[in-house]
């Protein structure tokens, strides 16, 4: 095994960052800004179909998403919003696929 490769203080800054991020978006913001069904919310989120179905249901049935699945919400919009800019090699590394780790 490697050692730990030690954090200089850009490294320190950015565990910082986005430690106190707030990053964050509702299902039904995501919902209302992309054309996407319950079951792609559902594998943003890592959740099944039912429990993002909860997030938009009213009274006893309701369930609140968690900070977590407001995050990765976050995190697809930014995505949406950037793909283009975002560059082939760094879309790579962030999503590795099952296969590749193998």
């Amino acid at each position: 095994m490697n050692n730990p490769r030690p954090l200089q203080a850009r490294e320190q800054n950015l565990i910082d960052f986005y430690s106190h991020c707030q990053l964050g978006m509702t299902p039904k913001k995501f919902y209302g800004k992309w054309d996407v069904n319950h079951e792609a919310i559902a594998r943003i989120c890592s959740r099944s179909i039912s429990t993002v179905r909860r997030w938009f249901s009213k009274g006893r049935n309701y369930r609140r998403p968690t900070p977590t699945d407001l995050r990765h919400l976050a995190l697809m919009d930014l995505l949406l919003e950037n793909f283009e800019e975002i560059p082939q090699e760094f879309l790579e590394m962030l999503c590795v696929s099952k296969r590749s780790q193998q």
